[in-house]
């Protein structure tokens, strides 16, 4: 699946947004990617998530791990695509946990995917996650890379695409200087 066919993807399903938006980390963009969108339909998903493992380096990992909600899906259908198991964490007083009885072995091999990356942040807590409960994090990936390539981790990384899309900080935002009211289309306020 090439860079243009993803976006294609996601602006056919109506999961690529052009508006005033502000994103999870607190800052405003003109563009949202709405990834429910496009993987409310299985077969959409499972293409983008057998694309994604395809361009992970799966090198013996066992399990795939999400941050809950968005990256739930996407797990799964690479776990699905590598024959691995597919695990999410949580936030638990504000870190991200492994809950549900979800356990990784000693030194276990992982990789941590997700829908989309703007800073990096999400992807960082659950690596941070699967490293206090034992397990490697082979490798880091997402079905959009939001950051432009800025975002950067340890590990290798993959996405199916790559977005440039302006963010600005709230109190820096030309939209809000124009009147414009951001929206949280996502899941969380």
């Amino acid at each position: 699946m090439t860079e243009r066919e993803t976006l294609d993807l996601y602006e056919k399903t109506g999961a690529l947004l052009r508006g005033h938006f502000r994103l999870t980390s607190g800052l405003h963009s003109d563009v949202y990617l709405q990834s429910a969108l496009v993987l409310q339909h299985p077969e959409h998903a499972e293409t983008l998530g057998r694309a994604l493992a395809a361009r992970l380096p799966a090198g013996g990992a066992r399990t795939v791990l999400a941050p809950a909600i968005g990256g739930i899906l996407v797990a799964h259908e690479v776990a699905r695509a590598l024959g691995a198991r597919a695990l999410f964490s949580e936030r638990e007083d504000g870190v991200m946990r492994l809950r549900r009885g979800f356990a990784l072995a000693p030194g276990e091999r992982c990789l941590v995917v997700e829908d989309v990356i703007t800073t990096g942040g999400s992807t960082r807590e659950v690596v941070r996650c699967v490293e206090a409960a034992g397990g490697v994090v082979a490798g880091v990936g997402a079905l959009i890379d939001r950051s432009g390539g800025a975002a950067t981790f340890a590990v290798p990384r993959a996405a199916l695409a790559t977005v440039t899309a302006t963010t600005w900080k709230p109190e820096e935002c030309p939209l809000c200087w124009s009147g414009g009211q951001a929206v949280k289309p996502g899941s969380r306020a």
